[in-house]
């Protein structure tokens, strides 16, 4: 492995995760914008996302962290009636180098800002719906 430009995450303890780091890190020509996440850049991440004021600005992370670290986010409405947060899924797409506990992370993280801004909540489910 030749080294990297950028500072990487450090390897989660053996047995702990499955993200397949090690692979990725090995492959040729692998899309390595994950490994920029490191520890630190993960909290301030978290606490960015816990800080969403409205959709614009969730919508803007979500292509910031498309853009920048290769992360997809889902977000997408339960087809019952929703009648609280549990009834939006967030789920950050599997990849390659992506830590288990980060992928659960970021969804908590914005449901947490969705209960301080329920502005955001009501936004994403009138896209679409009956006022839009």
């Amino acid at each position: 492995m030749t080294p990297l430009p950028f500072a990487i995450r450090t390897e989660c303890p053996p047995g702990a995760c499955i993200c397949g780091r090690e692979a990725l890190l090995q492959a040729p020509d692998a899309d390595l914008r994950v490994m920029r996440l490191t520890r630190d850049e993960e909290k301030r991440l978290l606490q960015r996302l816990e800080n969403l004021v409205s959709l614009q600005d969730l919508r803007h992370l979500e292509d910031k962290l498309q853009k920048q670290l290769g992360i997809g986010l889902t977000i997408r409405l339960s087809p019952h009636e929703v009648r609280s947060l549990r009834g939006i899924a967030i789920l950050v797409n599997e990849q390659p180098g992506l830590c288990k506990k980060t992928r659960q992370s970021i969804p908590a993280a914005i449901k947490k800002s969705m209960e301080q801004h329920p502005e955001i909540a009501f936004e994403l489910l009138n896209k679409g719906g009956l006022f839009s």
